[in-house]
């Protein structure tokens, strides 16, 4: 799908506990997470194979920090996509609740 990055948006269904990244009104992958007071653990990150290795996983993960920043949270990275992601931003790494060991 000849689809870019910057057409990708990334919203919050809380409900369903996840971030979901779309293009074009169609869902291509999702960040799921368990909340534990202030804690979001991010446990699953997939994307559409279609869309891989272009850039959605790492917008949907830095737009899903950027978030939580917002909202006062801080994340558990179990999700090794999020960890790595985390090791590559340190930026981000005041977001992290528990170590990134993997």
């Amino acid at each position: 799908m000849p689809a870019d990055v910057n057409d990708a948006s990334v919203t919050l269904d809380d409900e369903g506990d996840r971030y979901e990244i779309t293009v074009d009104g169609r869902r291509i992958g999702l960040l799921d997470y368990a909340r534990r007071g202030d804690v979001l653990d991010l446990h699953h990150t997939e994307i559409d194979p279609a869309f891989e290795g272009r850039g959605f996983g790492a917008k949907l993960v830095g737009d899903a920090l950027a978030d939580i920043r917002e909202r006062g949270l801080t994340i558990r990275p179990s999700c090794s996509f999020v960890a790595a992601y985390v090791r590559r931003h340190p930026a981000d790494a005041d977001l992290v609740q528990a170590p990134v060991g993997r």
